[in-house]
């Protein structure tokens, strides 16, 4: 099962106290899991990547369907 980052609590009074305690230093930002950050990374690159892959004509095909869908609204 993938390892989730720690959520920031949903009652507004907890947050609150989240928000004092990180801001006075009493508490700190809980840090992400490698296996999160790796798959943070793998979003982050996966459009330059596929663009690199793809040739001109093809980027061009692809614009040309994203301005059709823009326009049909």
């Amino acid at each position: 099962m993938l390892e989730q980052m720690p959520t920031r609590p949903r009652d507004a009074n907890q947050l609150a106290k989240m928000i004092v305690d990180l801001t006075t230093g009493d508490a700190t930002e809980p840090e992400m899991s490698p296996r999160a950050k790796a798959g943070q990374l793998g979003g982050l690159k996966g459009g330059k990547a596929r663009a690199a892959k793809l040739s001109s004509d093809e980027r061009s095909a692809i614009a040309k369907k994203a301005a059709d869908a823009r326009w049909q609204k």
